[in-house]
């Protein structure tokens, strides 16, 4: 796709969020088509399937967003000249085309596309099924706004594709693709990176943990805790175990009081068989791959560790590698334990749910990554960019 003005490009973001404004009772009512047909037997994706009046407005605040940020492409990194005169400038560029698959959540064909489109790159959107109605009118309103603009509605495309057919077009794919954003559950994941031939972006899944320390502050903690597991169960950054330290003052009691808590706002409690012994009355897990399991829903895993350094080695052996707090009033023992998890986002006294490029700054997101490599966390619009080298000569060789 041809390099485009920055102009231009803000004047397709300014047409897209006159065109969904404008379009709210035929978007709502596309939305009610696929939640009608949804059976509800995964409540986590039916309420990332949800589309009304408030997420329309996150829609167009996203692109509002994105629009008034500064053009990532051709950003110089560095401009350096050597001895023999070449001259070498390093400038962000655009991948090209990504690919992103994503289940439910009918705002990712909006922040996908709208930061893909930003970076210059065009964008290939494979949605579930479950959410068909819903991508089919938003991405009609992003080829209105396109056309609006005289340019091609190639640059976002929604693919219509079966999960065999889905296979066949990651193995041979009929079109150039540079890069695939895989943004959903383990499943999803693995299958994508079974069959990709091209760079695969791991979006990862959450398994979020908690652990708290003697040194906590335990109003604080019950805060934290409360707003990371409640706020949003269906989020990849909300709380899934909380591991607590046994030398904590009172532990038993506060054991005790966080059941009584937890419970109190419906959330379901199964535990360790440490933690058992005071909360005799809750089911045991039956394994350690339990540690493993991210819940998106009202459950939550409680265990007892007799040290720091085993709450880091359980994590790290576990967690989705996402989101991880550490509730502590010793800033020392906060930045030990922070940079020995392995996880995108490490939180002293925080909720794990600010993992996220709106709440982190970053603006409208593609998805959290869990990778290392090219960028770790929030995929906003300085990520959607690789770079290039520009080498300027007089005929020098080597």
């Amino acid at each position: 796709m041809k390099f485009l003005k920055s102009d231009k490009k803000n004047q397709v973001l300014q047409s897209m969020m006159d065109i969904i404004d404008s379009k709210r009772s035929e978007i709502l009512a596309e939305n009610k088509k696929d939640l009608d047909a949804f059976e509800r037997d995964d409540q986590a994706l039916y309420d990332r399937l949800v589309v009304n009046d408030e997420k329309i407005d996150g829609m167009i605040q996203a692109i509002k967003e994105v629009k008034g940020q500064e053009d990532p492409v051709g950003r110089k990194i560095s401009d350096i000249k050597l001895k023999n005169g070449l001259e070498i400038i390093n400038k962000t560029d655009p991948f090209g085309t990504i690919m992103i698959i994503y289940e439910s959540r009918p705002d990712v064909t909006i922040e996908a596309a709208v930061l893909a489109f930003k970076a210059n790159n065009k964008i290939l959107l494979k949605g579930g099924r479950e959410a068909y109605n819903s991508n089919k009118v938003l991405v009609k309103c992003w080829h209105e706004a396109l056309a609006e603009n005289n340019l091609d509605e190639n640059w976002i495309k929604m693919l219509e594709m079966n999960r065999d057919e889905t296979q066949e077009f990651l193995r041979n794919p009929t079109e150039k693709l540079d890069l695939i954003v895989p943004r959903g559950g383990e499943r999803l994941i693995d299958f994508v990176k079974q069959h990709a031939k091209c760079a695969v972006l791991i979006s990862g899944r959450g398994n979020n943990f908690m652990y708290v320390s003697p040194q906590a502050d335990w109003d604080k903690t019950m805060k934290v805790l409360l707003n990371a597991k409640t706020d949003k169960t269906s989020a990849c950054n909300a709380l899934d175990n909380v591991l607590i330290d046994k030398n904590i003052p009172s532990y038993d009691a506060k054991l005790k009081d966080l059941e009584k808590t937890l419970e109190k706002e419906g959330v379901e409690i199964i535990v360790d068989e440490a933690t058992q012994k005071v909360l005799t009355g809750k089911n045991k897990i039956e394994s350690k791959d339990v540690w493993k399991e991210e819940f998106l829903a009202m459950k939550i895993l409680i265990g007892t560790v007799d040290s720091m350094d085993n709450a880091i080695q359980l994590i790290n052996e576990n967690s989705g590698k996402h989101s991880c707090i550490i509730m502590t009033e010793d800033r020392n023992e906060a930045m030990t334990f922070m940079e020995q998890i392995d996880s995108a986002a490490v939180y002293q006294n925080a909720s794990s749910r600010f993992t996220d490029g709106g709440a982190m700054g970053v603006g409208a997101e593609l998805a959290i990554s869990t990778d290392k490599l090219h960028h770790r966390g929030p995929l906003g619009l300085k990520q959607l960019t690789t770079n290039k080298y520009y080498v300027f000569g007089d005929g020098q060789i080597r």
